[in-house]
């Protein structure tokens, strides 16, 4: 099987830009303020073995359970509404569980956060040009990248300081709110006027 670098390089770029963990720096510093701590590691493997799944399995795992990619893709944008309302608006709609505070926050950040319905349906968009190694490979090594960024969420959280993280946070709760919503639309085939 020939396996070019530059496939590999395209992939992890196009998977980079999907899964936009830089992105969601400010979404995870606030999200461990509410919990003592988030397990980098758990989290990177939950979402990678989500990931996985949709690799390997993809549409036929979702019409085991009666699915469609759009039906799942909207799911996951009233989710990612909700996170994006809760930055911008300074609200809370995921309530932690104080008895289980390191779990909690696999759900949103392994999903829909990095594993989401964007992400999916990309992954499975790419089964279409590339061999399943080259995006095996491109996943392994965004999964890599994420959970060091993860790992170092504290000096981020150092160098913004409170009122930098703030700003950053309705920025990126507006930027998100807006992803959602094309996420929404796109897969329910709604158009808006001069769209």
């Amino acid at each position: 099987m020939d396996i070019r670098f530059y496939d590999i390089l395209t992939v992890f770029m196009v998977l980079f830009a999907v899964i936009d963990i830089t992105g969601s720096i400010p979404i995870i510093i606030e999200l461990k303020r509410k919990s003592s701590d988030v397990n980098a590691l758990k989290t990177t493997l939950v979402a990678y073995g989500i990931l996985l799944v949709f690799l390997f399995l993809g549409e036929p795992f979702l019409h085991l359970f009666g699915v469609d990619v759009s039906s799942f893709a909207i799911a996951g944008s009233l989710v990612l509404f909700f996170i994006a309302l809760e930055m911008v608006l300074g609200i809370e709609f995921f309530k932690t569980d104080p008895t289980n505070l390191k779990e909690s926050f696999i759900v949103p950040i392994a999903f829909p956060l990095l594993a989401g319905a964007g992400t999916m349906t990309t992954i499975i968009s790419l089964k279409a040009e590339y061999s399943l190694l080259v995006i095996l490979i491109a996943l392994t090594l965004n999964m890599i990248v994420v959970y060091f960024v993860l790992r170092i969420t504290h000096v981020f959280e150092k160098l913004l300081g409170s009122s930098g993280i703030l700003i950053l946070k309705k920025i990126f709760g507006i930027i998100l709110l807006a992803i959602s919503i094309r996420l929404f639309l796109s897969n329910t085939g709604i158009k808006l006027h001069g769209v």
